[in-house]
């Protein structure tokens, strides 16, 4: 598996990014996540869709799809891709710390 390095963070992850052991994700985990998909300042929005996703993944077991990622943080899909360029399946749960959604979020 790769390792992923920034700064003082080693983190496994899959050939994709997402993160191997999902227990060793927290903020900084999150912020540096983050650089990867070209996010250098995580605001109150992006933590919102974070905790947005990460509480729903706990209860479910899967990434929401993105219609109820919409519905539920009030965001549009166009803000969310202005938030995570790459989308809400690989940039949001990335830095979130899920595991890499198999359909579409």
């Amino acid at each position: 598996m790769p390792i992923f390095e920034y700064k003082d963070l080693k983190i496994e992850v899959d050939e994709d990014g997402f993160i191997q052991k999902p227990e060793q994700w927290n903020e900084e985990v999150a912020k540096a996540l983050a650089t990867t998909e070209d996010i250098t300042d995580m605001t109150e929005s992006h933590w919102k869709i974070v905790y947005y996703l990460r509480d729903y993944y706990k209860q479910f077991g899967i990434a929401p799809m993105i219609r109820k990622v919409c519905k539920e943080t009030g965001f549009s899909l166009k803000e969310i891709y202005e938030l995570y360029p790459s989308g809400p399946a690989k940039g949001a749960c990335k830095v979130a710390g899920l595991a890499k959604p198999t359909g579409c979020v």
